[in-house]
Formats: structure tokens, sequence, C-alpha cells
């Protein structure tokens, strides 16, 4: 992706718990979610997402749009399509609170990048200025429901954060979050927030039956790990240079469904486009 070029940001708001595999098991959960090697935050791959996309535009009948926007979908006559996805990257992260059910969190880390991605394709980003916060402690806009406002602090799952308000215009307003939702959005320490990322997903046991005798196989016990429901990803969408206009012309579907077990209604999320200046 070129240092600046026409393109959009494709925001993912995850309405059921997803899971994006990564395939390969590494501890004790037998079906990982795909993380950054880096950061070990939840990612979907930029190839997932392409695929995704690609089904829902072909359900429009228009074939040879299909095969401008998005590729030849064989080897014989490949061509390269005219748009180009990144891998999707977390922004905000659903959190029980002890009061007002959950808070998205998220972090200075985060938001950097995401305003460094943004600018990339001509949106603009504001921030809290400073953004610096201890390990322990938590953004939080006025009015946030998850606030305990007589002690003045947050509780996390089983952790407690004392809490710093931030003024209204200085709250962090990604587009999937808008109206009084947008006072649900904490920043926590990068550390903090990776410590949820890492362990407050959620890990279920399945177990596989005999199609005979409807009993459960022997060994057949096994741990899926889902991104909780109400995630918040964002991936990066560019016209090639060779197809100018196209992006112009390409229309998200409102919603999709991505990762493993679509049977079961895992993976369905509300899409939206967010075009560059």
């Amino acid at each position: 992706m070129p240092a600046e070029c026409k393109g959009a940001i494709l925001w993912i708001h995850s309405i059921t718990a997803m899971h994006p595999g990564s395939g390969t098991a590494l501890g004790a959960v037998d079906l990982p979610v795909q993380r950054e090697r880096h950061t070990d935050w939840p990612v979907i791959p930029g190839s997932s997402l392409k695929g995704v996309l690609r089904e829902a535009h072909t359900r429009g009948g228009d074939e040879a749009a299909t095969i401008r926007l998005f590729g030849s979908p064989d080897d014989k006559n490949a061509s390269a399509g005219a748009l180009s996805f990144t891998d999707a990257r977390l922004l905000l992260f659903p959190v029980r609170s002890l009061k007002g059910v959950f808070a998205w969190v998220t972090c200075p880390q985060a938001l950097r990048r995401w305003r460094r991605d943004a600018g990339l394709v001509g949106v603009e980003v504001k921030l809290p200025d400073p953004l610096a916060v201890e390990e322990n402690q938590a953004l939080v806009p006025q009015g946030c429901p998850c606030l305990d406002k007589d002690k003045n602090e947050l509780i996390l799952e089983e952790f407690k954060f004392a809490a710093e308000i931030v003024k209204d215009g200085a709250t962090v307003k990604p587009q999937p979050i808008q109206g009084d939702d947008e006072r649900r959005v904490v920043i926590l320490n990068d550390s903090d927030f990776t410590h949820f990322a890492r362990h407050a997903t959620e890990v279920t046991a399945r177990i596989r039956l005999k199609q005979e005798t409807k009993t459960v196989e022997e060994r057949a016990l096994f741990y899926q790990e889902f991104i909780p429901a109400e995630a918040v990803f964002y991936s990066l969408v560019a016209e090639a240079e060779r197809e100018a206009g196209a992006l112009s012309e390409y229309t998200a579907p409102g919603h999709a469904q991505i990762g493993g077990e679509e049977t079961t209604g895992k993976g369905l999320c509300l899409l939206a486009l967010e075009r560059g200046k």
C-alpha cells in the first residue's frame, strides 16, 4: 500500500462471538483464534476478509464487476483485483464490568496505530492529548456507565482501575460506536489492554457425538476460543492505481459472517466503509 492512496477504512463490529481460527494449538486451547505475532492481539487475516467480501459481492450477480474488484477466482485466467484489504486490526475489546454491564477497552498503542493507519487512506482521527495511562489506571469519558462515581474507579473482570475523567471533546469516537455507546470506551495502559486481549476471550468446551448412537466419542472433548461479541476491528481498503474509481463503485455489505462455526451462529458482523477524503 503506498504512503498515501485512495482508500477507506472497513469497520467490523462483531454481533456474535467470532472464530478466525489459526489452525494450530499452542497451549491448552485446541482451536485458538489468530493473533498478531508481535502484540498477541486477535486479528482477522486479510485473505479471510477478502474471501468473505468477494462471496457477498458475487451474490449481486455481476460477475464482471466481481472479477474487476476482487480478481479472477482461477489460475487459468489469473488477474489481480482492483481492491486490496489489510489484516483487520483490533481497536476495541469488550470486557465485563461490575457496573454498566461491559466496557470497550483500548490502549494508546492501538489508538496511535489506528490514527497512523487511517491517515494512509485520508481519514482523520482525533485522540486525547496527552495520551498517557499508567498501569491500573483508566481514562474514561464523562457519564461512563461503568464508573463507580463514589469510589472513582472501574472494576473490569476482577481488576480495579483508578479512573481519570477526560473531556467530552477528547473522547475516542470510532465510526461504529455512536451516541451513548461512546461513553463505554475506556483507555487502559498497553499492558492492561494486552492482558484482556489474551485472557478475556471466550473458551468453550466442545464434544463430538457418534452419529449412530448420539453418545460422546472417546477422547472427543476439545476447547475452542472465540473473540467475544461486540469486538471492533478495522481493515484498510485501497484501490490499485490502474483501476481509478473502483473503490467509489464498491459498496460493502451491511453484514457478513466471518470465521468458523457459521452453522452455530458465530461470526455475524456489521460492516461499514468510512471513506477517505
